[in-house]
């Protein structure tokens, strides 16, 4: 029988998990909403299985998990008193760039030239035109981001001293569960496991190289520090999310919602983005696809991150991650 436990809230029977008893050695987990956590190294019998390993061969091992979601009998223990990290160590990790029409209209106004002529609402219908022409017409912007930044859904952010605009960026990201290359957009979606949350920190200050306009944005500085990609709590099975095109991605900061928009209001949808990474890249089980971040960042607000805030992050069906921001210069 499964022991009492603190709710993991997520969608569908089960998902998957990286946990450790304090001071334990992190382990592969099976996780079900009640907060009942069954360790896939016993149950299956392999003592050196890894989450990354389990996608490897997720096709053979998806039926498995369902059964083990369901047997009583198993060794369960509770989710409380257990530390929650990171779900997968990916061995890539692509990032979405300018994928959310309203995110991209934001920051395009709030960084128009000083001489611009036209007002405020003038740049704003000129860039929604050219938002929908893009939609239509152009490819996805990706880019590469480092595992080293992923940290764990509930680990502390340390804010580097020479990050003068820390924001947050709140996504949907896809993992991926078998190798694709060249996949067309109909079939990609089969290549994606399942689903899980992720905070993509940026310095707004170091996105442009202030040296060399010419090159253009920076994202190793501006993305890349420790701890920059808070990620989790759960991968959700792609089969329990009816459509990754439609949910609400909210974060709160220090309880004031900053962030809440649907993915809908993406400009390419998760399909759309692996297809497009496949015809480059060859994806592999346990990389990250991160789809963008919607409207209401910091630079938005007028409001950057600072010692001390805490973010709250919620995607539909995916659970939440709650992670405080920790100056590097007070180490507090």
């Amino acid at each position: 029988m499964k022991p009492a436990a603190r709710s993991a809230s997520f969608a569908g029977p089960f998902a998957l998990g990286t946990l450790s008893a304090p001071d334990g050695v992190p382990f592969p987990a099976l996780v079900t909403p009640d907060g009942s956590v069954l360790d896939l190294r016993a149950a299956l019998g392999e003592h050196e299985l890894t989450i990354r390993t389990l996608l490897e061969r997720w096709d053979e091992a998806g039926p498995r998990l369902h059964v083990l979601a369901r047997d009583d009998k198993a060794a369960w223990q509770p989710l409380l008193g257990l530390r929650v990290h990171a779900p997968v160590e990916p061995r890539q990790v692509f990032q979405s760039g300018a994928n959310y029409r309203q995110h991209v209209i934001d920051l395009e106004v709030a960084h128009r030239a000083p001489d611009d002529p036209r007002t405020a609402e003038e740049a704003r219908e000129e860039i929604a035109a050219l938002m929908d022409r893009r939609a239509a017409e152009d490819l996805p912007y990706v880019f590469i981001g480092l595992p080293s930044a992923i940290t764990g859904p509930y680990d502390d952010v340390q804010l580097p001293d020479w990050a003068e605009k820390p924001d947050w960026e709140l996504e949907l990201a896809a993992v991926i569960g078998k190798p694709a290359y060249r996949v067309s957009t109909d079939e990609a979606l089969e290549y994606v496991a399942g689903y899980t949350i992720a905070n993509d920190l940026t310095d707004r200050a170091t996105v442009f190289r202030r040296d060399m306009p010419a090159i253009g944005t920076d994202w190793l500085r501006s993305k890349n520090a420790p701890g920059f990609t808070p990620l989790g709590p759960w991968i959700v099975p792609a089969e329990s999310i009816a459509d990754p095109g439609d949910l609400r991605v909210t974060l709160r900061l220090n309880g004031e919602t900053m962030q809440d928009e649907s993915t809908k209001d993406m400009l390419f949808g998760v399909a759309r983005l692996v297809s497009y990474i496949s015809r480059t890249s060859r994806l592999l089980p346990g990389d990250l696809v991160l789809t963008g971040s919607p409207a209401g960042n910091g630079i938005h607000w007028g409001r950057l991150l600072r010692d001390g805030d805490v973010m709250e992050g919620s995607i539909t069906g995916l659970s939440v991650q709650r992670t405080r921001c920790v100056s590097e210069e007070t180490g507090s």
